[in-house]
């Protein structure tokens, strides 16, 4: 990796631990709703940075709702992140992906790069 390039991945790295602490308010630190759906194995985490069902799970149209509105958030603080650090919004998805699924607690589920949802 060019220096240049590697300098750019770095600082978006920190601005992803940034970005944890300003979504934490809205985005992360939900609803008691999403937090038992999480603990339920309803929602969980997903590699591309978003909240999601897990397959065949069942969400109701509340939850749905608030996913759709907490992934729209995380969005826009993603495209912030990545503009301010010349990234693509999916880079500094991903790279705050990781930190949420490794956030995430013992019985509940986060999905993997390949699709695959796993339960910790």
């Amino acid at each position: 990796m060019e220096h240049s390039m590697k300098k750019t991945f770095v600082m978006a790295v920190a601005a992803v631990g940034l970005a944890l602490s300003a979504l934490a308010p809205s985005a992360i630190a939900a609803s008691a709703l999403v937090e038992n759906a999480k603990n339920n194995c309803v929602i969980g985490e997903q590699a591309d940075g978003y909240i999601g069902v897990v397959s065949g799970a069942n969400a109701g149209a509340d939850l749905r709702r608030e996913i759709r509105d907490i992934n729209q958030q995380r969005k826009s603080v993603y495209a912030d992140i990545a503009r301010r650090n010349g990234v693509t919004v999916e880079v500094a998805a991903a790279l705050t992906a990781e930190k949420l699924m490794n956030q995430a607690t013992r019985g509940q589920c986060i999905r993997d790069t390949t699709g695959a949802w796993i339960k910790r």
